[in-house]
């Protein structure tokens, strides 16, 4: 033992023989610390909306960032959120009539491993200078929120919840009174969440949207099963219609769907949906009856927790 501790003594003096004395303060004074990284604070971008009448006016939602709102189309970003207990954000919804109004929806939507978890909803009056939460906060995490243009009392909210957890606050929840009350007009499971949700802007009554079954471990996701499915309200979430294998649509159970509406001709819907076969399906009699229109892997198939969104911009659809 004796032997050994001198072999390492003998070994650390001779290390030390090539160190060269450096004075920290006389070799390093001109050396300035410097940011590396990351290159954006805010983090992941996971809520975007603009004033439809002056598109200077866009407002964005971080995964883990707050919330910043440009009035010069993004030349300078003002953070409006700070305030407020949690920066996790997945939805957020300006009233177009009047855009001193938008909503808030906490906890992001996208279910990666690394996932920010939310506390409820919150709505401002006065073009994000102050914010009130307007309840559901058990819902943890909100992907979707959408306001009735012809009645801004009336808001959906599509909540996707926490993965990690099973609980029965997920789902499709509705306020007529501005936020003061909610109603949970659409659930499937415990394990089912809202994944995507759009309005026919022509007839508010008329939304589209996309149950998800999936469930996260610290080493395992599950993705599809029997809580999940593509459902249509015509009359504003008091009953709705399940779309299936009789409408066009994949058999089976589904895992997550994408939905888009075609502002210009609300007849022209398409859903992006993963399934035993993953396909893009488009419907042109709003809804009623689908058709595969591309199945090509590289175009369809996408890793689900991260995105599943696409929308339709000037006649053409656009994915990612």
């Amino acid at each position: 033992m004796k032997k050994m501790l001198l072999l390492l003594l003998t070994t650390g003096c001779s290390v030390f023989a090539f160190c060269q004395t450096i004075d920290i303060n006389k070799q390093f004074k001109n050396l300035k610390p410097r940011n590396i990284g990351p290159a954006s604070m805010s983090g992941r971008i996971t809520a975007i909306d603009a004033i439809e009448k002056n598109t200077n006016i866009i407002w964005l939602g971080a995964a883990s960032g707050g919330v910043w709102k440009t009035e010069n189309c993004g030349v300078s970003w003002t953070p409006v959120f700070d305030e407020q207990p949690i920066q996790n954000i997945g939805a957020i919804a300006v009233q177009q009539n009047n855009p001193q109004v938008a909503w808030v929806g906490t906890g992001e939507g996208n279910p990666r491993n690394s996932l920010n978890i939310g506390e409820g909803i919150y709505k401002t009056l006065d073009g994000g200078r102050t914010f009130k939460c307007m309840g559901l906060k058990e819902t943890r995490n909100i992907h979707r929120i959408i306001i009735d243009p012809n009645n801004s009392n009336t808001v959906y909210v599509g909540a996707i919840g926490n993965p990690y957890a099973q609980y029965k606050e997920k789902g499709l929840f509705k306020t007529t009174d501005g936020g003061e009350t909610w109603q949970h007009i659409l659930k499937t499971n415990d394990t089912s969440g809202v994944c995507d949700m759009v309005m026919d802007a022509t007839n508010p009554n008329k939304l589209f949207v996309a149950m998800w079954q999936h469930f996260r471990t610290p080493y395992s996701f599950m993705s599809g099963g029997n809580g999940s499915g593509f459902y249509m309200t015509i009359d504003g979430g008091k009953s709705f219609i399940k779309l299936g294998k009789d409408n066009g649509l994949p058999e089976g159970d589904y895992g997550r769907v994408g939905v888009t509406i075609c502002k210009t001709n609300p007849n022209r819907v398409y859903a992006l949906i993963e399934s035993k076969k993953n396909g893009l399906y488009k419907s042109d009699d709003g809804g009623y009856n689908w058709e595969l229109v591309n199945s090509e892997k590289d175009v369809v198939t996408n890793r689900p927790f991260y995105f599943q969104d696409i929308k339709v911009m000037m006649g053409d659809i656009i994915g990612n």
